[in-house]
């Protein structure tokens, strides 16, 4: 249930990415340290002994909507 949730959790930036491009931004800070945040939560479940798939899976959306917000919500 914890990953679903997670998952959600990361899917719910597609708003803001849309938002983001269509020229209603917004901060892009949290949207990076989350991207960090689930970039090594990810390493951290792929390399241990004893992978943790439900954590590396939770954490995977986060990076790449993370990230898409980020860049997004650039003004570039």
């Amino acid at each position: 249930m914890a990953t679903i949730l997670a998952v959600l959790m990361y899917v719910s930036y597609i708003p803001q990415i849309i938002n983001n491009l269509q020229g209603d931004y917004s901060n892009p800070i949290q949207p990076l340290v989350a991207a960090v945040n689930c970039t090594f939560w990810s390493i951290y479940a792929y390399f241990k002994m004893d992978r943790d798939w439900p954590v590396f899976w939770a954490n995977i959306p986060g990076v790449f909507f993370g990230l898409a917000a980020f860049i997004t919500a650039l003004h570039v």
